[in-house]
């Protein structure tokens, strides 16, 4: 089998739209690059298709290596049929390569290694060939030093065939198949743990079971986060009937005829069902069930981050940010458009100074004296306070008023990448510039933060970590291309998710840009230190700059496409300029007359449409929010109240809603509509904004329960 075929079995994507990926991944094209800009190629594949197609060859490529160790290791032993190198080199499945390596591989020594050392590996032969009955006249034979009498004889004989029976790939299969549609999970709570508070919050699985194939993602994951926490005990097994069933199966293919040889055959397969294959395989069917939780997880994780990232940006604006606080006092920041410092200040308007007419004069005289167009308010602790605060003052002008997320600004403010860009600053004072800063854009902000940090999803520290990591990357690198970058105002850290860019040659790009100033063409990027044609190639089309030399250039029409489209203009007979954004002129254009051997009618199609809007945003304006004025405290909350909220977390289970408060509301999946919700993702979004009705609170335990209305 190729890798071709290998992942054409996985995916049902056409073969010839596989082969072309591949060559174009092995060519070093990035996966944004390959999707946007080599449509024809793949037959139009999107990121999502063709990171599929890059996973699987990778993992044909592990296969094939493991393969390879195999052979070589049973080799080394000497031990290597043509009928068993036919069965590795055959197979393509990871488990079933293990399964048959099994009996090969070097292990602890176990009891049938001690039996066969004793001599005893004839006499398990002949128990399994069934033909001979006076087993303990055969077992007689075998007495020596080590043995003692026929007992230990025939013991180390069941022994034997229990490490055959454990190694014989039928069975397992039969196993492995059953614990994937029957294996129970199983909880209990350590005695000891029971009244412990931290215990409390899994009360639920103290006495727990059910089909493993069945259970939530977020369930399970909760269950293995209690027994690492050493709150309860975890184990898979099958119900009673279930392991009968089983028992019986291996009886039925073992055991031929009745008599001495299958009442010893018979104890072996329970030995072998107890002590090697019922933990084995259970201990399998756990950690599938964990990588699919992980998987579910992961996505969901993913998908949330996604929406973050491409929250509605309010654009280059002036903005005061505030990073509320009470005894330490609100710190204060006023940016410019790109987002630079220009001031900071401390304010008191909260107990216990309550200094709120001073802090009032001092936020309209900066209101003015920085031209601020939006004020951009930390959800933090006194967020609401300091909000009804703000609303209070009799600005001069309209100044748009926005409560933001500040989730991970502590932790970008203590960054290596906060003490660069404000080294003379305390983190209070980061801070506040990140709340400013993720107002204007939010994906610019929030690239610079770890994306665990950001704290959207469930159970992110409980999943495989180096898979969620490699998962949020590339969520990252997804949006930040599909947005497109301002190369003469993009930080280090955005750039460095650009298509061919990366971390060192985003640090070239800032410094070529200080020592040169703003870049007037995409052709300078040549020009900056090691960056070659490679990767000018992957990278060009996704930055932008604004009044540029050339109007493409603020397009994400590709530099190698660019002849095109002036051919297209002399055509029309108009210049470049009078074609870009002209949607009369465009819409003149026969793709099928531009149609040659670099470029297709997906192509051509694709470069009309951006032709039409180029270098749109996709992603909306911020818009102002108002929370209901009467609810500032979960004290506040009644239930049957309506109120308005924001989506800020979605779950496997539902989703939290932010209604002004310290403490977010929960709406069940269950709660989000009529009728069945398989995907909270299919009802509502990150950042949406919602009508909820609250159904029950608990003050107690500072939970909130709420319902979906619109």
């Amino acid at each position: 089998m190729t890798n071709i075929q290998y992942i054409h079995n996985h995916t049902q994507i056409a073969v010839k739209s596989i082969e072309n990926t591949v060559q174009l991944l092995n060519e070093d094209c990035t996966i944004p690059f390959i999707a946007r800009y080599r449509k024809d190629q793949t037959g139009n594949l999107d990121e999502v298709q063709i990171e599929q197609i890059a996973k699987l060859n990778k993992q044909f490529d592990e296969i094939v290596k493991r393969k390879e160790s195999i052979l070589k290791s049973i080799e080394e032993q000497n031990a290597l049929s043509p009928d068993l190198k036919s069965k590795i080199e055959n197979s393509f499945d990871l488990q079933e390569l293990e399964d048959l390596y099994l009996p090969y591989k070097k292990r602890k020594k176990t009891r049938a290694d001690v039996a066969r050392e004793k001599g005893l590996e004839p006499l398990a032969k002949i128990i399994m060939a069934q033909k001979n009955d006076d087993l303990d006249y055969l077992a007689s034979k075998y007495l020596n030093d080590n043995v003692a009498n026929e007992e230990e004889a025939l013991q180390g004989a069941r022994d034997i065939i229990a490490e055959w029976i454990n190694e014989n790939i039928f069975i397992r299969k039969t196993l492995r198949r059953t614990f994937q549609k029957k294996a129970i999970v199983e909880t209990k709570v350590v005695k000891t743990k029971k009244e412990e508070e931290e215990a409390q919050k899994f009360s639920q699985y103290f006495d727990w079971n059910e089909n493993l194939a069945k259970a939530p993602s977020h369930r399970l994951l909760a269950m293995l986060r209690a027994e690492n926490e050493g709150i309860i005990k975890l184990k898979i097994t099958l119900l009673d009937e279930d392991k009968d069933e089983l028992l019986r199966f291996m009886d039925k293919n073992l055991i031929k005829n009745e008599g001495d040889s299958a009442y010893h055959i018979e104890k072996a397969i329970d030995d072998s069902y107890k002590r090697l294959l019922e933990p084995a395989i259970s201990n399998e069917a756990l950690q599938e069930a964990k990588t699919k939780a992980d998987i579910k997880a992961i996505d969901v994780f993913s998908e949330n981050l996604r929406q973050l990232l491409l929250a509605p940006p309010l654009g280059e604006k002036r903005i005061l940010a505030i990073d509320p606080g009470y005894r330490t006092g609100c710190k204060v920041v006023c940016l410019d458009e790109k987002g630079d410092l220009l001031y900071n200040e401390t304010i008191y308007p909260h107990a216990p100074q309550n200094e709120t007419a001073m802090a009032m004069k001092k936020i309209k005289s900066m209101v003015n004296a920085y031209n601020i167009e939006a004020i951009s308010i930390g959800n933090g602790t006194a967020s609401r306070e300091t909000e009804f605060f703000i609303k209070k003052i009799a600005f001069d002008k309209p100044v748009q008023v926005f409560v933001v997320s500040e989730a991970g600004a502590s932790v970008y403010s203590a960054s290596k990448i906060a003490r660069e860009e404000f080294g003379n600053y305390d983190v209070t004072v980061r801070g506040a510039v990140s709340i400013g800063r993720r107002l204007s854009d939010p994906l610019a902000e929030l690239v610079k933060i770890d994306p665990k940090s950001i704290g959207v999803g469930q159970y992110q520290h409980d999943v495989d970590q180096s898979k969620l990591k490699e998962e949020l990357d590339n969520t990252v690198i997804r949006c930040v291309n599909s947005v497109g970058i301002n190369i003469n105002t993009a930080s280090k850290s955005l750039l460095s998710y650009v298509s061919g860019i990366g971390e060192k040659m985003a640090e070239n790009i800032v410094n070529f840009r200080t020592e040169n100033g703003a870049f007037q063409d995409r052709n300078q990027l040549k020009k900056v230190p090691r960056l070659g044609e490679k990767a000018f190639q992957q990278a060009a089309a996704f930055i932008r700059i604004k009044e540029g030399k050339n109007p493409l250039d603020n397009s994400a029409v590709h530099p190698e496409s660019y002849k095109k489209v002036e051919k297209m203009a002399k055509d029309l007979g108009i210049s470049l300029t009078d074609l870009v954004a002209n949607k009369d002129q465009i819409a003149k254009i026969t793709p099928e007359k531009y149609i040659d051997e670099t470029i297709g009618i997906l192509g051509i199609k694709d470069i009309l449409k951006e032709l039409e809007k180029p270098g749109l945003d996709p992603r909306k304006a911020a818009k102002v929010f108002e929370f209901d004025p009467n609810v500032r405290t979960i004290n506040d909350v009644r239930a049957g109240t309506i109120l308005p909220g924001i989506v800020n977390n979605i779950t496997a289970f539902g989703c939290f809603v932010d209604i002004g408060i310290k403490e977010s509301g929960l709406v069940h999946i269950s709660q989000l509509k009529e009728g069945y919700v398989s995907d909270v993702n299919e009802v509502v979004k990150m950042h949406q904004h919602v009508q909820v009705k609250v159904v029950e609170v608990d003050e107690a335990r500072k939970r909130i329960q709420l319902t979906m209305v619109i």
